[in-house]
């Protein structure tokens, strides 16, 4: 939970910027900056900004967030604002409230290939196996298809697009998240004035900002459902790599 303001951030930027009368870079504008900078991060980490719900599946095995927002509207779910999907945790039963067992994921390709029909088996309500694809981030897959009668209900972990805030507002991420969107906003403000050479500090602004969240391949790498232990461990430097 934050509880840091729009309005301390936006300060402390007129502050670097020497412009503590906002004369040169308007409240408003640092604002703008400083909500396009929570969407980019939780661009270049979806868990920057994640929620994690009981939501009840689709009769088959294709699952949109937006079919599913329809399914759960009395719920009080949100997947429908939903970006990308991270990870399905496990079955939560035909109620949404018994705790199953977990959801493991597998590539769609393995059941293609030695199931061909496995869209049309036998019907379960409990999900055993889901598949994703980063190049379609709102839909899943799951095995076995589910049943159009009382279909079930899995704990779904996802990123969802933080809401535009105000200056009174704390901000939508993490309070660990504030330096990166000072950054983000003083990348802006410098980049504004590039024509007056600060092209060089706008750049050194983004670097930090981008440092400080982690580069995009490190996010897919740890976010992207069926990343190999393997890798993740690479990633790492390993048990006891180097």
């Amino acid at each position: 939970m934050s509880t840091i303001t729009a309005q301390e951030i936006v300060d402390r930027a007129g502050v670097i910027l020497q412009d503590t009368t906002n004369v040169r870079w308007p409240e408003p504008e640092l604002l703008d900056w400083l909500n396009d900078g929570q969407r980019e991060i939780v661009l270049l980490n979806p868990s920057a900004h994640a929620d994690n719900e009981s939501v009840q599946l689709d009769a088959g095995t294709k699952q949109s967030f937006d079919s599913l927002a329809s399914n759960n509207n009395n719920s009080g779910t949100n997947i429908g604002a939903g970006i990308r999907l991270i990870d399905v945790v496990r079955n939560m039963g035909t109620d949404g409230a018994t705790e199953g067992r977990t959801c493991t994921v597998i590539e769609r390709k393995i059941l293609d290939y030695q199931r061909p029909d496995w869209h049309k088996d036998p019907t379960s309500a409990e999900a055993t196996h889901f598949m994703h694809d980063e190049r379609d981030p709102k839909t899943f897959y799951v095995f076995p298809p589910q049943p159009s009668a009382t279909p079930g209900y899995v704990e779904v972990l996802y990123s969802s697009a933080p809401a535009a805030v105000q200056l009174a507002d704390t901000i939508a991420l993490d309070d660990v998240y504030a330096n990166a969107l000072l950054d983000y906003v003083l990348y802006r403000a410098y980049s504004k004035d590039a024509d007056f050479g600060s092209v060089d500090m706008a750049q050194a602004r983004y670097q930090s900002f981008t440092a400080s969240i982690g580069v995009k391949a490190n996010k897919d790498l740890f976010t992207e459902p069926g990343a190999s232990m393997d890798a993740r461990q690479r990633q790492r430097g390993g048990a006891g790599g180097s």
